[in-house]
């Protein structure tokens, strides 16, 4: 390749399906060592522009240039050649192999000779200095589908480095991590970076994109709409460019004073941490943040509440009655309902409609004589999406063809359609892009200033601090300590979150003699 000659160039990428145009004209451009922030939000065209450079769908019109070297369409073996490896924000891991196959998958070293045997040893060789270069808790011989999310995202960025390629494509590639495993892969994009590589960055955590972009692009409606250099990088000019417009603060104060009763836990022990007991109350009408690092306790303690784990004991209330959990539907019942981190493997059925993923968790109160009654079930999901602003052209469509953010809608439709009392929110906008976010947490307050109790499970310090009333910190099972709306700060959460109760006390008595 000759000096100064791009890595990458896209010119002119166009793609049409019947009746939408989904990129009109782009143009981009990566160097070696350079990271390159690509910002829009969701149904901008990043997902459909990243398919034409991994080979996967070819461009209606325009060129790709990789190294020089010209491709009127790329295809997955050409792209792979050619040195392109992705880590996908949608894990793409085998769960029936171990670490070791999926990062070496396509590429496993043999020997035998004609047989073609595969060398398990020389694979736990060479997978094991990428696992322990990413921090990773786990070893090339774990079963993948024994591992978390985390863990999961961990193997696709192995997945990336094994194959060793001179452009890799990182879509919210930290999306499900923990902030020290974030951190460690910050480091890693600026090692990459610092050896040649080219890195695309994508991601709705714009202080990612602030932290090692070196240029910024955003596409709008298919279209780029404008780019930013390092030294005009900011929250404030990334969000101008993709939604055109600024962006409210994330709080919006309560409409009225949280009220008496609501979700009370008095020594729950949770199969997580079954030797330790926690207290908790969230009040109706607030907005209760829950806080800490991964394996805490938070996801464990919300499959508790929603009947999908046993509680070990202690007691859960609703407004002072004594419940008995011990499967989704008592918690339905009463209308404690959870919004999933996994909302495609846990919050809808992706194969069936809008209107059939709506009324699903309440079917029955759709049936007559045994028949569902059709015009009813319409009805419900056609109010639900416009009270939502599903986009979407009708409700027959199916979940699976719509964006992060209006797949979240759907799942919170479900649930608006039924009365909650108690909504527990798991990494409620995972994935979804900074607009979305917005309209996600106005209908959490919406809820909540209805009178509902809202339970919010976030890893996004920016969202936990940001959108809550008040914080509640996990701490190897335990709350370890609640924190009102003046004491809030990023130091203080992970103080808490780290078990350090009494310095954290100690700041806060400090701060508010």
């Amino acid at each position: 390749m000759a000096p100064g000659l791009p890595l990458l160039e896209l010119e002119g990428i166009g793609k049409s399906y019947p009746g939408v145009r989904a990129l009109d004209g782009v143009d981009l451009r990566l160097h070696a060592g350079e990271v390159l922030g690509l910002v829009g939000e969701n149904g901008a065209g990043k997902s459909t522009l990243m398919k034409i450079l991994g080979g996967v769908v070819p461009p209606s019109e325009g060129q790709v240039r990789i190294g020089g070297r010209e491709y009127p369409a790329l295809t997955v073996a050409e792209a792979s050649a050619a040195g392109i490896a992705f880590v996908h924000q949608e894990l793409n891991l085998f769960d029936n192999l171990d670490v070791a196959a999926n990062v070496l998958f396509g590429r496993e070293p043999l020997h035998g000779g004609p047989l073609r045997l595969l060398d398990r040893a020389a694979a736990r060789a060479r997978v094991t200095p990428l696992l322990q270069r990413l921090g990773a808790d786990f070893g090339p011989d774990a079963r993948v589908a024994e591992l978390s999310i985390a863990q999961r995202q961990l193997v696709e960025i192995a997945k990336a480095l094994a194959a060793e390629a001179r452009i890799i494509i990182l879509d919210e590639p930290t999306s499900s991590l923990t902030l020290s495993e974030t951190a460690r892969l910050l480091s890693l994009v600026h090692e990459l970076r610092a050896s040649g590589t080219g890195i695309i960055y994508i991601t709705h955590r714009l202080g990612e994109i602030i932290d090692c972009a070196d240029r910024v692009v955003c596409l709008r409606d298919g279209r780029m709409v404008g780019a930013l250099a390092r030294e005009e990088i900011s929250h404030a000019a990334m969000i101008r460019l993709m939604i055109g417009r600024d962006l409210r603060s994330l709080y919006t104060p309560p409409a009225r004073m949280p009220g008496e009763g609501g979700l009370e836990l008095r020594g729950l022990r949770t199969t997580a941490f079954p030797e330790r007991a926690l207290d908790l109350h969230v009040r109706p009408g607030e907005i209760l943040g829950l806080a800490g690092l991964v394996g805490s306790g938070r996801t464990s303690l919300a499959r508790t509440l929603f009947g999908i784990d046993p509680a070990l004991g202690g007691e859960i209330l609703l407004d002072g009655r004594i419940l008995t959990i011990r499967e989704p539907a008592q918690a339905v019942a009463v209308g404690i309902y959870l919004v999933p981190e996994d909302r495609k493997a846990a919050g809808l059925v992706l194969d069936l409609s809008i209107v059939q993923n709506v009324t699903l968790a309440s079917l029955p109160s759709y049936a007559r004589l045994g028949l569902v009654d059709r015009a009813r079930e319409d009805e419900a999901s056609e109010a639900q999406r416009q009270s939502l602003r599903i986009k979407a052209p009708s409700c027959a469509i199916k979940a699976a063809t719509l964006s992060g953010g209006n797949q979240q809608k759907v799942v919170l439709g479900k649930w608006l359609s039924m009365s909650p009392r108690v909504m527990l929110f798991d990494e409620p906008t995972r994935g979804i892009d900074v607009g979305a976010r917005g309209e996600i947490y106005a209908l959490m307050r919406k809820l909540a200033d209805s009178g509902v109790a809202i339970l919010m499970i976030s890893s996004d310090m920016e969202e936990v601090i940001g959108v809550s009333d008040r914080i509640a910190v996990m701490h190897e099972g335990r709350v370890s300590g609640m924190l009102e709306r003046n004491a809030f700060s990023e130091q203080a959460v992970l103080r808490l979150a780290i078990g350090q109760t009494e310095e954290i006390h100690a700041s806060a008595e400090a701060a508010h003699p």
